[in-house]
């Protein structure tokens, strides 16, 4: 790369990142998280075709700051109170799993899709996005709330899913056979549960190598472990950002304290571009021929995970108002909603338009109803008819 290309890329990026800025600011003063507006600033500058956004660097930013916050978000909880969410919430999981799951397979079938296709969709609709709900939840200071470790542990056992779901699906798009599929799926499971063993079991080991009186030895250590474990993750068929989440439970006290407020800095740049990175990466161009089917599908299907959310506020005894932030929270599909459809290309004609679509409604209005917890709360006392409590003087 010569001066002038040089110049030009960081003209071009310096200008991006001033935009995201102005976006961030914007929602400030409104009280919004900023990722909705970061995903339309992708939409609207992935029409511009501005070089320095289609280039390597922005891909592995964007993918470094998912695996940031979902390892920030790990510190805010100890690997003990990980597994006891995870039992303690299994059977909200697995309702999870059904009705969110069904919708998408449902439309899938209706529309004349073969199976392996509506399987596809119903992957698509099942999963919430992790990176969206959780730095939603940090944007508006919800970390601590009753309702957020319910909802951190559905996230998780949502990605920890998607580890087995991935493989599977990817060997029926290429004709594999029962057996190879249930292989696929068995590597995955193994791999998945030796992480977050793995994580509990040497995380006071994991904090001796971080921990140091130098801010410098911490932010670099701390970050290269998460990398490290990231990319071992990923080799394993575990999702990177679960094993970042993984080691960010396995590390506590001061040492979890200092990384936090060391890389929380790094983590928002990084997860501004992934946003944006996501909004470019969505066709809206073939939008038109499956708005019915689409807005079918995002009104089911946020009931339907909005059901889950609310089912597991209640059950760590969440008030009305909790219970409707973590309906709201769920609502969001993202990343990994993209990463199936792009896997089953092909499968049916318009299946990557409609998961466009399904995405960028669904990634809106999450953050936007988080925000309007009330609101939540009316509109489903509306739809079960439910009266609203007395105030008490």
């Amino acid at each position: 790369m010569n001066h002038a290309q040089a110049a030009d890329v960081y003209l071009q990026l310096g200008a991006v990142v001033f935009v995201l800025g102005l976006g961030a600011r914007a929602a400030s003063r409104a009280g919004l998280s900023p990722i909705p507006l970061y995903l339309l600033a992708g939409l609207v500058l992935g029409s511009l075709d501005i070089p320095a956004l289609h280039g390597e660097f922005i891909q592995l930013a964007a993918e470094l700051g998912v695996i940031l916050l979902l390892f920030i978000i790990g510190l805010e909880y100890t690997a003990e109170e990980l597994t006891g969410h995870l039992r303690r919430f299994r059977r909200i999981a697995a309702l999870d799993a059904a009705l969110n799951f069904a919708p998408g397979f449902a439309l899938g079938l209706l529309l004349g899709w073969d199976i392996v296709a509506a399987i596809v969709l119903g992957g698509v609709t099942w999963i919430s996005s992790s990176s969206i709900a959780l730095k939603a939840l940090s944007d508006l200071g919800r970390l601590r709330e009753r309702e957020t470790p319910a909802i951190v542990s559905i996230l998780v056992v949502e990605d920890l899913a998607m580890a087995g779901f991935l493989p599977l699906v990817a060997s029926l798009l290429v004709g594999g056979g029962v057996l190879a599929s249930l292989g696929s799926l068995l590597i995955a499971a193994v791999a998945a549960t030796a992480t977050l063993v793995g994580a509990i079991r040497f995380g006071e080991s994991l904090g001796r190598i971080v921990s140091h009186h130098s801010e410098e030895v911490v932010l670099l250590s701390a970050l290269g472990l998460v990398l490290i474990v990231a990319g071992t993750a990923e080799r394993l068929q575990v999702s990177a950002a679960v094993g970042a989440f993984l080691v960010g439970i396995a590390l506590s006290g001061e040492v979890a304290h200092r990384t936090r407020n060391l890389l929380t800095p790094i983590r928002d740049v990084n997860a501004a571009l992934f946003f944006l990175f996501f909004g470019l990466q969505l066709d809206t161009s073939e939008l038109p021929g499956v708005a019915l089917p689409l807005l079918a599908l995002v009104v089911v299907s946020a009931a339907t995970k909005a059901v889950v959310g609310w089912r597991a506020a209640r059950l760590v005894g969440a008030g009305p108002e909790g219970r409707a932030r973590a309906a709201a929270a769920l609502v969001a599909r993202g990343e990994m909603s993209i990463v199936l459809a792009s896997l089953g290309a092909g499968a049916a004609t318009g299946l990557e338009a409609l998961a466009a679509g399904y995405v960028l409604v669904l990634a809106i209005a999450g953050p936007v109803l988080m925000r309007y917890p009330a609101f939540v709360d009316m509109l489903a006392r509306r739809l079960t008819r439910r009266p609203v409590p007395a105030r008490v003087i």
